[in-house]
């Protein structure tokens, strides 16, 4: 007995893997080239403190950059 299309299921289903495959590559590689830019109006601290209550910096990084950022800076 044949199978499906006479063997050329199997090509097919392999087709389709290969172009979802090619699609999440590229969607990844855009993702990765095009990093998420921080929100328009936001200034330094306001950034800062996001990072802090979402858990992407530490207690220590968070009060080493808040210190960093009290600091006035010389031209």
């Amino acid at each position: 007995m044949m199978d499906l299309y006479g063997g050329a299921g199997w090509m097919m289903i392999g087709m389709a893997g290969f172009w979802l495959l090619v699609i999440g590559v590229l969607a990844w590689a855009i993702v990765w080239v095009f990093p998420r830019q921080p929100r328009v109006g936001e200034d330094p601290r306001q950034i800062l403190d996001r990072r802090f209550a979402s858990g992407e910096i530490d207690e220590a990084t968070y009060r080493a950059s808040v210190d960093v950022l009290n600091v006035p800076h010389r031209r």
